[in-house]
């Protein structure tokens, strides 16, 4: 399936009319509706049924471009925040904490980070469960978590961060401890 797809298949189910659909979109009609064909063999069933006046949704149709709809403004949004954000960032860190942790610490980190770090975007990655086992599988280049938590994790630095039993982790080769940026 392809956004072209995707994108006919929306405008087809707004007009309920082949023809109308693809004038809207700038295409020639058989080429129209040999993309939705394709598209219908590629899902299995049929999402329009076709009539001399036009197109109905059919039943399943009309649920799977409920869903269509939902899946390309959020492809939308995602380009243009990645637009957004090519401008601004360089790079990006992850950091992987419980959720309890985040309301506390993350924004005065984060406001810290940017001061000496304003092109490298920062991703929290958030965890209900062991924030531990999301860093130790590379989901995130950083953690925060108790020094308890720790003892027994190999080939990693721990940094005090302020008076607290909660400390930043990283492992020695990572680009922030290179730079001394977290110490």
């Amino acid at each position: 399936m392809t956004t072209k797809q995707i994108d006919y298949c929306i405008e087809v189910a707004r007009t309920l009319n082949f023809s109308r659909a693809a004038d809207n979109l700038y295409v020639s009609q058989p080429t129209f509706s040999y993309q939705i064909r394709l598209l219908e063999e590629e899902v299995g069933f049929t999402i329009f049924e076709r009539n001399g006046k036009g197109a109905e949704l059919t039943p399943a149709g009309a649920q799977f471009v409920s869903f269509l709809t939902g899946m390309r403004e959020d492809l939308k949004r995602a380009i243009e925040q990645g637009q957004n954000f090519s401008v601004k960032y360089k790079d990006s860190i992850s950091i992987c904490m419980m959720v309890r942790q985040a309301v506390y610490f993350l924004p005065e980190a984060m406001r810290l980070f940017a001061m000496t770090e304003p092109d490298v975007q920062i991703l929290p990655v958030f965890s209900y469960e062991s924030s531990v086992d999301t860093f130790l599988k590379n989901e995130a280049d950083i953690l925060f978590a108790l020094k308890e938590q720790t003892k027994q994790i190999p080939g990693i630095q721990v940094h005090d961060l302020f008076e607290s039993r909660i400390y930043l982790i990283a492992k020695p080769d990572d680009p922030l401890a290179e730079k001394n940026i977290i110490t």
